[in-house]
């Protein structure tokens, strides 16, 4: 599910999905319970050891439409929370706040050959150095369309 972001505001959740298992289809949800130390209840990688949470920014994913002449909706990059803007930060140990959850960068999210399935021939280079970043839960709570996001906290 996508939501507008608010001009003039600080960044915010515009996107949130998550997919059962791996290859599933990414299913749009307002709202998901992420776990300290286990990442996001009901998605394929919960209880793995470091990728809980998987952050793209809106921002970067029209930057790549552009380069690609089509859309690039935030599920077909197969990331689970998409922010309205900003750059999100890529270097291990940074934190980031959602809402009331404390994430930490574990390492970029570098575009995969999924993403010539999912978004098209070219989709992995559109996505090069805009794919995100994949974060470990320190801190639980929900995640909701809406949430503010402090990317530098």
């Amino acid at each position: 599910m996508v939501q507008d972001s608010m001009p003039g505001a600080g960044s915010r959740v515009v996107a949130l999905h998550v997919a059962s298992a791996r290859r599933a289809p990414m299913q749009a949800v307002t709202e998901v319970l992420a776990e300290a130390g286990a990442g996001i209840v009901g998605d394929r990688y919960h209880g793995s050891r470091h990728r809980h949470v998987s952050l793209q920014s809106a921002e970067e994913l029209a930057a790549a439409a552009r380069e690609l002449g089509r859309e690039v909706p935030p599920e077909g990059t197969r990331r689970t929370v998409t922010i309205s803007h900003g750059a999100v930060p890529t270097e291990p140990g940074h934190r980031v706040v959602v809402g009331e959850v404390v994430l930490e960068v574990v390492r970029v999210a570098a575009p995969c050959r999924v993403m010539e399935e999912t978004l098209g021939e070219g989709g992995r280079t559109a996505l090069r150095r805009r794919g995100g970043a994949v974060l470990r839960v320190l801190v639980g709570g929900a995640i909701r369309l809406g949430d503010p996001v402090m990317l530098d906290p």
